[in-house]
């Protein structure tokens, strides 16, 4: 009778301790009605609008007991800079050529390059991948000349997307179309420089014994904004699955693993701004954390229709970078849910949304998605409303990140981290 006893006390324990609170679609449908409503008009960075949903977001980080990651807001503030060129003048050996050929990134009033100004040399050949070595130049803190196969010469207007807002700098690249070796040369611009404020919206649950290991839920909560030509009536680019979706299950999770009290590690919660200009916000946002001290990080991107394998399903980029694919999975047996791969690599999508920058240092952030890249109907249209959602299936979605990532916040399992990536990734 008392081994009996104390099989059943053993057996009221280990259900306690894997007792779940359940997540409620009514509350997922209200939380993504706010975000994806007409009122927000679109979340456009760096509107009022954006404003509105930060206050909303840092409502429900309060109402679930979060606390702010540092001082008394859960605003994570910062500028970034617009320059727009005022003039330029450019000669090769002494020779004026046409400044079409040529694009300064800076955030400088005044750049005057010269030969002897000290900058490296750089080359993007024709053999090399233009955008993404392009993209690794333009973000390498260097100062550079950076001269452009002419075999790029379609191509090479493009860069000035690179210069359209950022991050102040403390370096200037200017890139050349032509496969010179000059004797002397000289590049000089002008610019106003606009500041533009932004906010993320993040929030924490200290952990108990690990408090210095982080583990972060992320997405962005910026979107489109306003159309200038209306259809049909319409002209609010509301984004309900892009990605109003992601940062619902944000705020859901936040709510869940507080009310569940049990995670080893601290937990941050985090709503990026800017996503859809150049993911500035995930940008800032992990220049704050030693990633080093990051165990895992868990994005989550358009997760409001199902996935190309139907309902309770969906994939992880970067799925083979880490095995964090596998632990998730692991923690999921018994479930009817599955995490896959990531079917659509040739997108690269792992480089592509907000956990790209921890990525790169070496931190196992993966975005969790179930975006049919391949027929997304309503991605980046005005149709991206709450109705073109499956809540039922949003709300299982959300249920087996919380599920899975179980015995990552208490420590048992820490992810294997990913491997350094070369310049031109």
């Amino acid at each position: 009778m008392k081994k009996i006893l104390i099989l059943l006390v053993h057996a009221v324990c280990v259900t306690s301790a894997y007792a779940q609170p359940r997540l409620d679609p009514k509350e997922i449908m209200r939380i993504e009605n706010v975000l994806a409503s007409n009122d927000m008009r679109g979340r456009r960075a760096g509107t009022p609008d954006i404003d509105r949903a930060a206050g909303f977001i840092s409502d429900e980080f309060k109402k679930a007991g979060l606390k702010p990651l540092a001082g008394n807001s859960f605003l994570q503030t910062f500028t970034m800079v617009r320059p727009k060129m005022t003039g330029i003048k450019a000669e090769i050996d002494d020779k004026e050529i046409d400044v079409s050929q040529v694009v300064v990134i800076t955030t400088e009033k005044e750049v005057k390059v010269n030969e002897k100004s000290g900058f490296e040399m750089e080359t993007i050949g024709a053999a090399d991948n233009f955008a993404q070595k392009a993209r690794a130049l333009a973000r390498s803190g260097k100062n550079l000349v950076v001269w452009v196969d002419t075999a790029f010469s379609k191509n090479f207007p493009r860069l000035a997307t690179l210069k359209q807002m950022g991050f102040r700098m403390n370096n200037h690249v200017v890139f050349i179309l032509g496969s010179y070796k000059p004797k002397s040369f000289t590049i000089k611009a002008e610019h106003t420089i606009e500041e533009v404020p932004f906010a993320n919206v993040v929030g924490i649950l200290p952990g108990k014994s690990r408090k210095e290991e982080y583990v972060i839920f992320s997405g962005h909560y910026d979107h489109l904004g306003v159309a200038r030509q209306a259809e049909n009536g319409d002209s609010i680019y509301n984004g309900a699955n892009d990605d109003a979706a992601g940062t619902t299950a944000v705020i859901a999770l936040a709510d869940y693993f507080k009310k569940l009290g049990n995670n080893e590690r601290t937990l941050v919660f985090a709503a990026f701004t800017a996503e859809e200009i150049g993911g500035f916000g995930s940008q800032y946002f992990s220049k704050q954390f030693d990633p080093a001290k990051v165990a895992a990080m868990f994005n989550i991107e358009m997760i409001g229709t199902e996935s190309q394998w139907g309902k309770n399903s969906a994939y992880i980029t970067g799925f083979d970078k880490t095995d964090m694919g596998a632990i998730l999975q692991k923690n999921l047996e018994g479930t009817s849910f599955r995490f896959h791969p990531d079917p659509y690599t040739k997108e690269n999508l792992f480089y592509r949304s907000d956990n790209a920058t921890l990525a790169r240092l070496g931190v196992p952030a993966h975005t969790i998605s179930t975006a049919k890249m391949e027929n997304e109907p309503n991605y980046h249209k005005l149709s991206d409303e709450v109705g073109t959602l499956d809540m039922q299936n949003m709300t299982a979605i959300i249920e087996a990140i919380a599920t899975s990532a179980r015995t990552v916040i208490s420590g048992q399992d820490t992810p294997s981290r990913v491997k350094p990536e070369s310049l031109n990734r």
